[in-house]
C-alpha cells in the first residue's frame, strides 16, 4: 500500500496497534456520548450510576476504584450528578469526613434507560463481528489490559511490586 493510502501517520510507524486502539476508543466513546446525551448524562456518569444500581451507598473512594478515574474527576462527576438530582451525598456513619453517594428516585429510574443504552452500544459495536470475532476481540483486549497493567515502569518494579 502506498504511504499516502496508509491509515496511519508516517510518524506512527511501528505503533499501528496502539493507534488503532486510540481510534477505536475515540469512536466508541463518541457514539456512547451521543446515546448518553439522549439520557441527559455526561460520559462516565452512566458507569457511576451502574455501580450504584449494583450497590447503592458507596463512598467516593469505592467508586474511584470501581470506575477507574482519579478522585478529582469523581468529585466533579458526583457534584454534577447531585446538582441534577441523580444522587445525594451524605457523611458516612463511620467517618463524617467521608461522603457516601446514594441514588435518588431519579437516579434509580435511570436503571433501565442505561441498560437499554448499553445494549444499543453493544449491538452497534458488534454488529459486523461474528461470534468468534467478538470472543477473540474480548480475549485480545483483556490480554492487552493485563499487559499494560502489569508493565515494568521505567523507574523500577511494576505495579504489583515485582521487578
Amino acid at each position: 500500500m502506498p504511504e499516502s493510502a496508509s491509515p496511519f501517520p508516517a510518524s506512527f510507524n511501528g505503533g499501528q496497534v496502539s493507534y488503532t486502539i486510540f481510534e477505536l476508543a475515540r469512536a466508541h466513546r463518541g457514539y456512547a456520548s451521543t446515546l448518553l446525551r439522549g439520557l441527559e448524562l455526561h460520559p462516565g456518569q452512566e458507569l457511576i450510576l451502574m455501580h450504584l444500581h449494583h450497590r447503592d451507598g458507596q463512598t467516593q473512594s469505592e467508586l474511584v476504584a470501581s470506575v477507574g478515574v482519579d478522585h478529582s474527576t469523581m468529585s466533579k462527576a458526583l457534584r454534577r450528578m447531585q446538582d441534577t438530582g441523580l444522587i445525594v451525598r451524605e457523611p458516612a456513619e463511620h467517618d463524617r469526613r467521608v461522603s457516601v453517594a446514594h441514588l435518588t428516585s431519579k437516579g434509580e429510574a435511570m436503571r433501565e434507560p442505561i441498560a437499554a443504552m448499553w445494549r444499543e452500544l453493544e449491538s452497534v459495536t458488534t454488529r459486523d463481528l461474528t461470534t468468534q470475532q467478538a470472543a477473540s476481540l474480548l480475549t485480545a483486549a483483556h490480554t492487552i489490559i493485563d499487559s499494560i497493567r502489569g508493565r515494568t515502569t521505567p523507574d523500577g518494579p511494576d505495579e504489583r511490586g515485582t521487578p
